[in-house]
C-alpha cells in the first residue's frame, strides 16, 4: 500500500493569489505585530507556509516620544557646575534609523514579499517615512489609516480628502506598491474605498484592530490590555469583502478574527484575495499556518476546486443572482421575522 504525505498532496493545488499586486505562493499573510520582529519567527513563518509578512509598524507617535526624551537628556545638566560637565547623560536615540535597518535585515533573512508597516500622523511624515521605507528593499507598505475621532469640529470629508491627498502624494513618491489597512469607522467606507481606489491602491485591507481603554473600577484608573481579536469577528469584513468584489481594481485583503482554513474558505467565497493573520498565531504558534493551509487545500479537494479563482467571490454581492439581498437590510429583516425558526420557542 502506497503511503501519501499529505502536505505533498496539498501542494497539487494551486493556491497562488494577489496581494498588492504581488503574486504570492498561498493566500495566508502574516500581519503586523511584535511577533515578526526576531528573525527567527520571520523564518518559522516562512518555513509554515506564510505568503508573505507585513513587519511590525513604525509610528511617528513612538518617533516623537522619543525625540523628546532625547531632549530631555541633551539638557539635564545645563544648570550643573561647570566641573560637572564630564559627566554625559547616557542615552540611546535613532530616530528612525533602526527601524529601518531591522527592516533590511529582515527582508534579507527570508525569501518571501516582506511588506512595511506605516502609522504617520502628518502628511510630511508620512512621505517622508514612506520614502525612507522604499528604499530599505522591502516590497511594498502598508499605510494604516483611521478618521481622529477626537475633535469635534472636524468632519468627515475634511478627514478623507487629508488620507486621499496622503496617498497621492506617497504615490508620487515611491515606486512599491502600497496597501491602506483601513478602520471601519468612517461615514461612508465604501466610497472612501472607491475614491483611494481611483489613486492607485494595490491593496486594501479590513480591517485594522486597535487597542481599546478599559478601566479598573477598584484602583478607578485606566487599563492598557492587548486586545487579541476572537474567532469570527472577520464577519465586518466578510460583508465588506462580498461588496467590493469586481467593484475596485485593487486586491481585496481580509482581517481581524480570521483563525482556521475554515474563515480562509469564507473569506474567499466573499472576494478576499488573501488573510492577514495574527491572533491565531499568538494563540497557536506558527505551525497554525500550515495547518490553515491545509484545511484550505482538503476542502478545495472535496468540493473539487482547482484554485482560489474558482470558487472566489463565489458569494459576493455580484454574483448572489437568487438572493441578492443578504448584503442589504432586507437580510436583517428576515432573520427579525424568522427569529422562532433560528433561535427556538424559548
Amino acid at each position: 500500500m502506497i503511503k501519501v504525505n499529505f502536505y505533498n498532496f496539498t501542494e497539487m493545488k494551486n493556491l497562488k493569489t494577489k496581494f498588492m499586486g504581488i503574486e504570492i505562493d498561498n493566500p495566508i499573510v502574516v500581519g503586523a505585530s511584535n511577533l515578526v520582529t526576531k528573525t527567527d519567527n520571520l523564518k518559522k513563518a516562512e518555513d509554515q507556509g506564510a505568503a508573505a509578512i507585513v513587519y511590525k509598524s513604525l509610528f511617528e507617535e513612538q518617533i516623537q516620544l522619543e525625540g523628546l526624551q532625547f531632549d530631555e537628556k541633551l539638557t539635564e545638566f545645563n544648570n550643573i557646575y561647570a566641573e560637572m560637565l564630564t559627566i554625559h547623560p547616557q542615552f540611546d536615540y535613532a530616530g528612525p534609523d533602526e527601524h529601518l535597518s531591522n527592516l533590511r535585515k529582515a527582508k534579507e533573512s527570508v525569501s518571501i514579499p516582506l511588506i512595511a508597516s506605516l502609522n504617520a500622523v502628518n502628511i510630511e511624515t508620512w512621505v517622508e517615512y514612506a520614502k525612507l521605507i522604499s528604499q530599505t528593499g522591502v516590497d511594498g507598505i502598508e499605510l494604516n489609516f483611521y478618521p481622529n475621532l477626537l475633535d469635534f469640529d472636524r468632519d468627515s470629508d475634511d478627514i478623507e480628502n487629508e488620507q486621499i491627498s496622503i496617498v497621492n502624494e506617497i504615490k508620487q513618491n515611491i515606486t512599491i506598491p502600497i496597501s491602506i489597512k483601513l478602520s471601519p469607522d468612517y461615514t461612508n467606507t465604501l466610497n472612501l474605498i472607491k475614491r483611494l481606489d481611483k489613486e492607485g491602491v494595490n491593496t486594501f485591507v479590513l480591517f485594522n484592530s486597535f487597542f481599546q481603554p478599559d478601566i479598573d473600577i477598584e484602583n478607578e484608573k485606566h487599563i492598557k490590555k492587548y486586545n487579541f481579536s476572537h474567532q469570527g469577528d472577520y464577519k465586518k469584513s466578510l460583508r465588506f469583502a462580498g461588496l467590493l468584489y469586481q467593484n475596485i481594481t485593487a486586491d481585496i485583503c481580509s482581517s481581524h478574527g480570521i483563525f482556521t482554513g475554515a474563515d480562509v474558505i469564507k473569506l474567499i467565497l466573499s472576494g478576499a484575495s488573501s488573510v492577514q493573520v495574527v491572533s491565531t498565531i499568538y494563540k497557536n504558534g506558527f505551525p497554525q499556518i500550515s495547518k490553515m493551509k491545509n484545511e484550505l487545500v482538503e476542502w478545495m479537494e472535496e468540493k473539487n476546486y482547482n484554485c482560489l479563482d474558482d470558487f472566489r467571490g463565489k458569494l459576493s454581492k455580484n454574483k448572489l443572482v437568487k438572493n441578492p439581498f443578504v448584503y442589504k437590510r432586507a437580510q436583517y429583516v428576515d432573520l427579525l421575522l424568522n427569529a422562532e425558526d433560528i433561535f427556538g420557542n424559548n
